[in-house]
């Protein structure tokens, strides 16, 4: 079998893990052994974190469609529960939106989900 030295390959996957590892510390951006460890640690941390982005945005919207509904004395299981009665379909997010940028349509919104009929 011939022999294989990989001289540019190597050369260009060594260069492309060195280039993900810039401004580590020290040895973890220079050296490719421990820049190969920083690299496949710091992707597990980013892998998680986009899950957990989307976890934390979806509390902050009910945090922020709670804090509303409450000043017009309804808790935020009230308010979800009157809307699917009423038939309004919209998100966490643009209700969080509406809540912040525009309280008098959220009131309406909050109208309708109580005099929403109670299902028999």
């Amino acid at each position: 079998m011939p022999r294989v030295k990989r001289g540019s390959k190597r050369r260009e996957k060594r260069k492309k893990l060195l280039r993900l590892a810039k401004g580590f510390f020290l040895g973890k951006s220079k050296l490719y052994k421990f820049a190969k460890e920083s690299v496949d640690r710091a992707g597990t941390f980013a892998y998680v974190g986009r899950k957990r982005k989307k976890r934390d945005f979806r509390r902050l919207w009910i945090i922020r469609i709670n804090a509303a509904a409450r000043q017009h004395e309804m808790s935020y299981s009230q308010f979800m529960a009157g809307l699917k009665r009423a038939r309004i379909a919209l998100d966490r997010k643009a209700l969080a939106e509406i809540a912040a940028k525009d309280p008098a349509a959220f009131g309406k919104l909050v109208e309708s989900a109580k005099s929403a009929p109670a299902d028999a």
